[in-house]
């Protein structure tokens, strides 16, 4: 019978470089960190950004929204979605706001037609026509 120190994993399973993975996984590193790097400041900057200054309730069926957007390019029509909500959160209007062309930072009040009392409102999103 064989004692323990005459067994040997080498022997049994072939001797194996410990060190063939180092290559890959710094290729892997470099890569994923150039791509988080890439990522974050690709995100960072949207074409539009929409700001909420405020709303108010301008009526038992209409809620006003005064909002602003900030286009990186001033020559492209923006869209925004409106949204009113009710108290328990539901959607009750939404609309489709067109900033044409021009400036590139606009503000600009919005009614939002309701079927129910309206409780808040929100920009759902901007987007480039």
């Amino acid at each position: 019978m064989l004692s323990a120190s005459e067994f040997s994993y080498e022997d049994r399973y072939g001797k194996s470089s410990r060190k063939s993975w180092v290559i890959p996984a710094i290729f892997f590193a470099v890569l994923g960190v150039v791509w988080i790097i890439w990522a974050g400041l690709f995100h960072s900057v949207p074409e539009v950004r929409p700001t909420l200054y405020s709303f108010s309730i301008t009526g038992e069926k209409e809620i006003s929204l005064h909002y602003g957007i900030d286009r990186k390019d001033p020559s492209a029509d923006v869209i925004c979605t409106l949204i009113a909500y009710d108290i328990d959160k539901n959607v009750i209007g939404q609309i489709d706001d067109l900033f044409s062309a021009g400036q590139q930072r606009i503000q600009r009040t919005t009614a939002i037609p309701t079927r129910t009392s309206p409780v808040s409102a929100a920009v759902s999103r901007c987007r480039i026509k």
